[in-house]
């Protein structure tokens, strides 16, 4: 398991990344005048902090669940630990880029810079997807 300790590493980074954005986002939530626990405001768009945070950590919990569940497999499978290291930081930075562009551009435009961090991210998730999937049918 030592081979693996900078993906541990990484994981544990985009994991810590995703509980930040929840505190964002449940703290500008908690700040929004009629605050309703559970309620968000379906009139609010881009130019809203608390629409931008909402979309940001629920935007990390959709691109969590495969790439954590692929990386947990390919540790334990084997898979090469200098690829997989390279993945997940590639994951975790691109991850964390998207969020703060994310906090600090308000844009209705799309594509956006934004949406380059995101394919980055998603594109790094597929490519395990591929690659850990070729490794275990080998």
């Amino acid at each position: 398991m030592d081979q693996y300790q900078f993906v541990f590493l990484g994981l544990w980074l985009i994991l810590s990344t995703i509980v930040f954005q929840a505190i964002v986002f449940i703290r500008a939530h908690r700040r929004t005048k009629g605050y309703k626990v559970g309620v968000m405001d379906s009139s609010l768009g881009q130019d809203s902090f608390l629409f931008r945070s909402y979309r940001t950590f629920w935007n990390s919990l959709e691109n969590i669940v495969p790439f954590f569940g692929m990386s947990v497999i390919a540790v334990l499978s084997g898979y090469n630990a200098e690829t997989l290291n390279i993945i997940v930081w590639v994951f975790a930075i691109t991850r964390i880029i998207h969020m703060l562009l994310y906090y600090f551009i308000a844009t209705e435009k799309n594509p956006s810079i934004r949406s380059l961090f995101y394919i980055i991210g998603f594109i790094a998730n597929i490519y395990l997807m591929i690659d850990l999937g070729i490794y275990l049918v080998q």
